[in-house]
């Protein structure tokens, strides 16, 4: 029996890799912001900031860690918590290296981020890919890597990965789901026609458990296979979920527009990152991964997307007075997006 530490262990990801390492017979110790209400024997709950130098050692001292899982982050939903984002995302990072120097804590797994990259690719994106993010979240992404790397102490295995998805994926997919739960003509920007990759959670909580073993420090993408566009993914939830909801495609360069417009006036959660997500293609190129840690991924986009559909659907109304929950584990607010709704 090992004991790990996770990082935002009371989160969408941090539950599922807690209960995964649980599973596997291992102790976990979790460090969230956010209460966490889940229990078992082998786990240890504590409720702070990473960043809180004297929680992290005393929780050091008691414990000895064979490796840390940090999964921690805030996101950019809201432009007034761009501070609170980068004091989490980076100053919590560099926490975790300082750490780990100073208790001899060898291995850092770390899940980075797809929002490294900010354009339309035709291509599946390899790890040599030059990196270009536009936005504050991968930006600071992209220094928590830059931080982990620059530590010769440990040995870091980060996972850049696209949208984390299973049953209880929320944030901006609860509106996606609201609208299909009850019918609303689904507006797609475009044709349709383009792809955009997501990784199943227990997919990645797998990888998480192969790097253990895996002696190096490393980046490598993840993601699903046999990517298909969005018109076929969210067709297959409308048809599997029995919704009568149709495809509408709205004009792209509008569209992009309208948005931008939208969230600069703070009236749509749909930020630089997603309004360029939904009009372009993302595939990682997963080749490394599959051929230096064993990976395999067991789910298609369009199985992940029904299964986090259905878990909606079945608890929509617990889920609306849902609080004090991490942001994917809950709706986000929809803002002008509800009069699009209306009106659908």
């Amino acid at each position: 029996m090992k004991t790990f530490l996770i990082t935002g262990g009371a989160g969408f990801f941090g539950t599922i890799l807690k209960k995964y390492l649980l599973s596997k017979g291992h102790k976990v110790v979790s460090v969230d912001l956010v209460h966490d209400d889940f229990k078992d024997k082998n786990l240890f709950s504590f409720q702070g900031d990473i960043c809180d130098k004297a929680l992290m050692e005393r929780i050091c001292k008691e414990y000895q860690f064979s490796a840390v899982f940090h999964c921690a982050a805030l996101l950019a939903h809201v432009r007034k918590d761009i501070p609170k984002l980068w004091h989490s995302n980076v100053e919590g990072t560099q926490s975790i290296s300082d750490l780990c120097s100073k208790f001899g804590i060898k291995k850092v797994i770390f899940t980075s981020t797809n929002c490294l990259y900010s354009k339309s690719y035709d291509n599946p994106v390899s790890e040599d890919e030059p990196i270009c993010p536009t936005e504050i979240y991968g930006r600071s992404k992209l220094e928590g890597e830059k931080i982990l790397l620059g530590n010769s102490d440990i040995q870091s295995v980060i996972f850049r990965c696209p949208t984390i998805m299973d049953e209880g994926r929320l944030g901006l997919l609860a509106i996606l789901f609201s609208f299909i739960d009850e019918n609303k003509k689904l507006w797609v920007v475009g044709s349709g026609k383009n792809k955009y990759q997501f990784i199943y959670a227990q997919d990645l909580a797998n990888a998480c458990y192969l790097a253990l073993e895996y002696n190096f420090s490393d980046i490598f993408n993840i993601g699903s296979d046999n990517v298909e566009d969005f018109n076929t993914v969210y067709q297959y939830v409308i048809d599997e979920g029995k919704s009568s909801s149709k495809i509408v495609h709205l004009p792209k360069t509008f569209a992009i527009w309208g948005m931008k417009v939208c969230y600069w006036l703070g009236i749509s959660p749909l930020g630089p990152y997603q309004y360029k997500m939904i009009a372009s293609s993302f595939v990682f190129d997963t080749h490394k991964i599959k051929k230096k840690l064993g990976f395999k991924p067991t789910l298609t986009n369009k199985e992940m997307l029904l299964k986090a559909y259905r878990y909606y659907h079945q608890n929509k109304e617990e889920i609306k007075h849902r609080k004090d929950v991490s942001a994917h584990s809950q709706i986000a607010k929809m803002g002008i997006i509800r009069l699009i709704k209306w009106i659908s």
